[in-house]
């Protein structure tokens, strides 16, 4: 599993992708419940399973971002 922990939301997605992870999920990190409309906007603080760990193809991921600026 990459870590994309500070990085743009759509550029974390194209990575986790790109190592072969496609059962993605996101979320609002302040809890707002905000949908990810543009997901340049956003910077993923927060995955799970975290960075640098061992992940069947087929686990679901989970990226929590939070706006740029907030």
């Amino acid at each position: 599993m990459p870590n994309v922990v500070g990085v743009n939301h759509q550029l974390a997605q194209d990575t986790v992708q790109a190592a072969g992870f496609y059962n993605l999920t996101e979320e609002d990190a302040t809890g707002q419940g905000r949908l990810l409309i543009s997901d340049r906007n956003w910077v993923v603080v927060s995955q799970q399973p975290k960075g640098g760990t061992r992940t069947a193809a087929d686990t679901t991921i989970i990226l929590r971002s939070k706006k740029l600026g907030e």
